[in-house]
């Protein structure tokens, strides 16, 4: 009849199974990841048959007594790696990884040696088996790895967010406790493999959560970066551009009213102070926009020198924006220019009720160069009209 514990252990192996099978189905996996994933559950079962063979082999006077030696040498020298694998899928390269691994290959030499001495391991006629006069040093062994692991897994909780740690640490806890369990109660309750394996599942669910969090992160930074203009912080051309087809399918609103702004004589102050110059001013006209402007409308940079400005507002809204940006520009002052000026134009979508958001900014632009015209007429300044 199949005992209790060998059900546990055929459970186990069966889980660890199902995690090989979940790593190979994951896509996001690097194939390096995979393969420590696949040495870390490899281990975990083979010092789980270990232990479970010493168990059955015990007392069986007619097994070879080489064959129960051999079996717990492999149980004493895989069970401390099976903890110690759980490092390896953190990947961190410090003096504790260091001094985990010196430890697992002074202990590995030293258990091949107790095969023949009988420090750890003594056998009767029966082939029972007894703890040998040294079998403290395994005992140490397995407490150094413990606290190897407890500090390694402090030190890789701080790589996630602090909300994601107590899990974390919750997943540490469970491991150390079923190892305690076993080794402080002895074998009515063999609980570290039933550990190990519940800290291999809850692992990777956490590992691949972090996982996907971070892909997560990185496709939202991208995308800030992509709808974000570089150099004045404003919205992009990508972000104009989508705005675009969003209201071509959403239709636009009865308030809405569209902005199109020009810096004047940049071309003048490029060929005089130079581009960092021209920079500084296309930055302080973004700066004096948003300022104007406030929530209430969005601001792209759509040309070198161009600006577009989407919003919601009334005719006196209209009215209050263009008056605050005029203050904005006439308190505006740059390192390397003294003064900013805009052409800008709008358009109300209720004074223009069947026009598409396209032709609506059209109407803005023609509006914008007509300001700019007035400009350069009050100016003195002979310029052709694009």
């Amino acid at each position: 009849m199949i005992s209790y514990y060998t059900m546990i252990i055929l459970l186990s192996l069966m889980a660890l199974g199902i995690l090989c099978i979940l790593v190979r189905e994951n896509g996001r996996l690097p194939a390096k990841d995979k393969h420590m994933f696949y040495l870390t559950y490899g281990l975990i079962a083979l010092s789980a048959v270990a232990e479970w063979l010493g168990i059955q082999m015990n007392g069986q006077a007619d097994m070879p007594r080489w064959s129960l030696l051999v079996i717990k040498c492999c149980d004493y020298i895989l069970t401390p790696f099976a903890g110690g694998i759980f490092i390896g899928q953190m990947r961190i390269r410090n003096i504790w990884s260091r001094i985990l691994v010196f430890v697992l290959m002074v202990n590995t030499v030293f258990q091949v040696i107790s095969v023949f001495t009988g420090w750890m391991v003594t056998l009767d006629d029966q082939n029972r088996y007894a703890h040998g006069a040294l079998y403290i040093w395994y005992v140490a062994v397995y407490v150094i790895v413990i606290i190897i692991i407890m500090i390694q897994f402090m030190i890789y909780g701080k790589s996630f967010r602090r909300q994601n740690r107590i899990s974390l640490y919750s997943i540490v806890f469970l491991v150390v406790a079923g190892i305690l369990i076993q080794e402080l109660f002895g074998a009515e309750f063999r609980t570290a493999y039933l550990a190990l394996t519940f800290g291999a599942i809850l692992l990777f669910i956490h590992i691949t959560e972090f996982a996907q969090l971070a892909s997560d992160e990185y496709i939202e930074k991208q995308q800030v970066a992509i709808t974000t203009d570089v150099l004045t912080g404003v919205l992009s051309r990508y972000a104009y551009t989508e705005r675009l087809k969003d209201l071509a399918v959403t239709g636009i609103p009865g308030d809405f009213v569209a902005f199109s702004i020009d810096i004047n004589e940049l071309k003048s102050v490029n060929d005089t102070l130079g581009h960092e110059a021209g920079d500084e001013l296309i930055c302080g006209a973004a700066t004096c926009i948003r300022k104007a402007m406030g929530a209430d409308g969005d601001c792209y940079r759509t040309g070198g020198d161009e600006f577009v400005v989407l919003a919601r507002m009334s005719r006196d809204d209209v009215d209050g924006a263009m008056n605050r940006l005029g203050h904005e520009l006439d308190s505006w002052t740059g390192e390397k220019v003294k003064g900013l000026r805009l052409a800008v134009g709008y358009a109300l979508a209720e004074d223009h009720v069947s026009l598409s958001v396209e032709k609506l900014i059209e109407e803005a632009d023609f509006a914008m160069y007509d300001a700019k015209a007035a400009y350069y007429q009050a100016m003195g300044i002979e310029r052709r009209r694009h």
